[in-house]
C-alpha cells in the first residue's frame, strides 16, 4: 500500500514537473527552468529510491527488541550523501573525504606461540571521566580489513567514538602490515583465529576485570565472526560488531574479478599484498616462491600461490571454504551485530546470509540499500561521522552498559 502510494505521488510530481518546464520554456528562462527541473526530478528520485530504512533481521525477538530500543540507527532513514550514494564512489571516496581523528597510541609487541610477534596499538584513555579506574575501564578490541592498520580513518573513528564513551581501546594489527619485523615465515588469513586467539586471551590477563567486546571491518570482521563460531561460549568477548563482511569468499572473489571491478578494487588490492610481502621477502623466500608471488593479477591468483599454501590446505577452495564464514554461523554463542549494504561489490545481496541469521538468536543483521564497502557516507560533506561509526558507537554502549540484558539469548528463545 505505502508503494501504491509512492508510485502515484512520483506520477504526479512528473507530471507537474512536465507541464512546469513546459510553461517555462514559452516564457524563456530555459537554462534556470532545466536546473531547477533536474534538482527537483533527482530530489523526488533520491528521497523515493535512495534514502530508505535499513533492513534488522535477527535470529531472536530479544535481540530484535534489544536493538530497537538500545540503539536508535537500526530504525532511522539512511540518507546516503546526496551527490556521491552510489556503491563504487562510496567505497572509492571513504578513504579521502573522512577526516582522520588525531590519536597516540602505545604499542606493544606480543610473542606469538611459533616464535613471531604480533603489534598491538593501544588508546589507553587514561581522562576517561566514566571509567577512571584502568582496572575496570571497558576495552574495545578493533580488528582492520585485509591490509589496514590502527591508523585507517574507519579504525580511528571508532577509537574517537570509543573514548568519547570513555573506554579502552586495542588494535590488532595483522602481522607484517604495520611496520613490525616479521619473525618468522608466516603472515595472516580469514581462516586461521590462532592471532587473534593470542591477543584476545592476552588483553584478558591485562585486564582482568574489564568488560571486553570487539569490532571487525571486513576481513577483520570475518576473523572475528570465525573466531567466535570456533569458540561458542568460551570467550571473554561480551558483544561483537562486524562491518562489511565477506560471508561467502567464493562469491566474493567472483564478483571482484567482474572487470570493471576487478579495475577498480581487485588489482590494487592485490598490489597491496604483494607490497606486504616483498617487505618481508627475506624470512618468506625461504619457504615460497616470492617471484611467483609477484606475478598474481588477482586476490584469487596471490591466494592460490600464497595464502593457501603458507596455512597448509590442498587447495584454494579448500581455504576459501574455510575462510568463509557463513558456515560457521550457527554455531556463534555471543551477540553479534552484523551490518553490510546490498550493494557491496566486495560482499555481494545474494551472498548475505539472511536465512542463516535468522536461525541464530544471538545474531542480527543490518542492512542498508546503500553504502558500498565500508563506506556509509551521509550528510552533505562526511567529514566526521558515518552511518558505520554510529552504528558502532551505539551498539558499543549497549554491550558494555545494558549487556547484562544479552546474557543467555540462546535460551530466552526457547
Amino acid at each position: 500500500m505505502i508503494w501504491t502510494e509512492l508510485d502515484f505521488n512520483f506520477n504526479i510530481l512528473t507530471r507537474d514537473l512536465s507541464h512546469y518546464l513546459e510553461n517555462q520554456v514559452k516564457v524563456g528562462g530555459v537554462g534556470l527552468s532545466l536546473v531547477l527541473g533536474f534538482s527537483a526530478a533527482y530530489t523526488c528520485y533520491y528521497l523515493l529510491s535512495v534514502a530508505k530504512k535499513p533492513q534488522l533481521i535477527s535470529g531472536g525477538k530479544k535481540f530484535y527488541h534489544f536493538l530497537r530500543e538500545q540503539c536508535p540507527v537500526v530504525s532511522e532513514t539512511y540518507y546516503p550523501t546526496f551527490w556521491c550514494w552510489e556503491s563504487r564512489i562510496q567505497t572509492l571516496l571513504r578513504p579521502f573525504v573522512t577526516a582522520k581523528p588525531g590519536v597516540v597510541y602505545r604499542n606493544e609487541l606480543i610473542k606469538a606461540p611459533d616464535g613471531g610477534q604480533i603489534s598491538l596499538d593501544w588508546f589507553d584513555n587514561d581522562d576517561s571521566l566514566s571509567h577512571p579506574d584502568p582496572a575496570t575501564r571497558p576495552t574495545v578490541l578493533l580488528l582492520p580489513g585485509l591490509t589496514g592498520t590502527s591508523r585507517e580513518s574507519y579504525i580511528l573513528h571508532m577509537v574517537q567514538q570509543s573514548r568519547d564513551l570513555g573506554y579502552r581501546c586495542v588494535v590488532f594489527n595483522n602481522r607484517g602490515v604495520s611496520g613490525e619485523t616479521l619473525l618468522t615465515p608466516r603472515t595472516y588469513c580469514a581462516a586461521n583465529t590462532e592471532d587473534l586467539e593470542t591477543v584476545i586471551e592476552h588483553i584478558q590477563r591485562t585486564n582482568e576485570a574489564a568488560q571486553i567486546m570487539a569490532a571487525g571491518v571486513s576481513m577483520g570482521g570475518m576473523m572475528l565472526a570465525n573466531y567466535l563460531g570456533r569458540k561458542g561460549r568460551k570467550t571473554c568477548l561480551k558483544g561483537v560488531v562486524v562491518f562489511s563482511v565477506g560471508w561467502d569468499v567464493f562469491e566474493c572473489t567472483a564478483s571482484l574479478e567482474k572487470p570493471l571491478d576487478r579495475f577498480l578494487f581487485n588489482s590494487y588490492l592485490t598490489s597491496c599484498l604483494q607490497a606486504s610481502v616483498d617487505r618481508h621477502r627475506p624470512v618468506l623466500e625461504k619457504c615460497y616462491d616470492i617471484d611467483h608471488v609477484m606475478k598474481a593479477k588477482t586476490i584469487r591468483e596471490f591466494d592460490e600461490r600464497f595464502t593457501s599454501i603458507m596455512f597448509g590446505y590442498s587447495t584454494n577452495d579448500d581455504y576459501y571454504l574455510d575462510a568463509s564464514p557463513v558456515h560457521r554461523l550457527k554455531s556463534v554463542k555471543v551477540p553479534m551485530l552484523c551490518l553490510n549494504a546490498a550493494d557491496d561489490v566486495f560482499s555481494p545481496s545474494h551472498a548475505i546470509p539472511v536465512e542463516a541469521v535468522k536461525q541464530n538468536p544471538n545474531l542480527a543483521l543490518l542492512i542498508t540499500c546503500h553504502g558500498g564497502h565500508i563506506g556509509f557516507l551521509e550528510g552533505l560533506w562526511p567529514r566526521r561521522s558515518t552511518y558505520m561509526d554510529r552504528v558502532f558507537k551505539q551498539f558499543a554502549k549497549a554491550v558494555i552498559e545494558q549487556g547484562t540484558r544479552l546474557q543467555d539469548l540462546s535460551c530466552s528463545e526457547n
